[in-house]
Formats: structure tokens, sequence, C-alpha cells
């Protein structure tokens, strides 16, 4: 391993330290929830889930607990409760679903990394992540890919060993 290597992966540990760096713009997460599995997105027209209870209400306890689980780094307002909806039970397995991340398996995601230089965007598709920054371009992986391995460690399938 190379020195600048060792850089990124340290800058890689400090990132990951700071969550609230990662801007999501979008993703897809296949959430296996008590009864059944359900796909969760976010996009620029906002969440979607395939669950009966976001059907029903446009909120249900798998948007809850990922607006939960990842706060710092959506950078919007979490959905308003809805008439009718069971809330009690719900945030109740909100709180529970965002302690158990096992459950949680991103199939793809666009985020904007703020790093200490500029702005990057990284994203992960197919079971691999990219990101737009030059070192990830010489070295398919950089500080921004290792860093969000971390903070979504067990969500996805990990590609760098450093990572860990």
């Amino acid at each position: 391993m190379d020195y600048g290597m060792i850089g990124k992966i340290e800058k890689a540990k400090r990132y990951a330290a700071q969550p609230e760096r990662v801007t999501f713009r979008s993703f897809s997460i296949d959430f296996k929830g008590d009864n059944n599995s359900y796909t969760v997105t976010l996009g620029p027209d906002g969440w979607d889930c395939t669950c009966p209870g976001f059907r029903a209400h446009a909120i249900c306890p798998h948007v809850m607990s990922l607006e939960k689980l990842f706060k710092p780094m959506l950078k919007r307002n979490p959905l308003p409760y809805a008439p009718g909806q069971n809330v009690v039970s719900d945030v109740d397995k909100a709180h529970r679903y965002a302690e158990e991340t096992d459950r949680l398996h991103f199939t793809a995601f666009d985020v904007v990394f703020a790093g200490d230089n500029d702005e990057h965007h990284t994203s992960y598709t197919d079971h691999a992540m990219h990101c737009n920054c030059s070192f990830f371009a010489s070295r398919g992986v950089c500080c921004h890919t290792m860093a969000l391995e971390k903070l979504l460690k067990g969500m996805i399938t990990s590609a760098t060993p450093e990572a860990e």
C-alpha cells in the first residue's frame, strides 16, 4: 500500500465520523419488515414505499425509520403523520427498525459528498461504487466511497476491504 492510499483511508475514517457531509439525492432500499419485504425509494419527488401503510397514508414505519437513521444525510423535513395512521405503533416500529439495520439493503443510491476541497458525486449501482473525484478515476476507490462503506456498513455490498 502506498502513502496516497493510507492518506485516503485516514480521510475516509474522518469523513465517516461526519455523516452531515453526505446528502442523499436518491436511493432505493430493499427493506425486510416484520411481515414482508418492501422497496423504499427516495427521489426528486420524495418518498415512496411499496407497503400498504404508505399506500394508504403516504407515510409508514419503513420511511420513518430511514428518516431517523439517515437524518443528517437527508437534509429534508420528516413526513408529517397522517390522519388514520396508527402513530403510536408506527413510531415504536420505526424506532426498532432504525436499530435493526440488517433489515436494510441498498440497491442504489446517489449522494453529494462535501469533501474538504469540493463537492463530489458518489453513487452505488449494480453492487459497485462510483465517484467523480480524480483519485477514484485512477484507483477505483477513494475516501468518499470508503467513508460511505463505513457509514452504510452491512447495508451495501462492500467492495473495499480497507473500509472495514
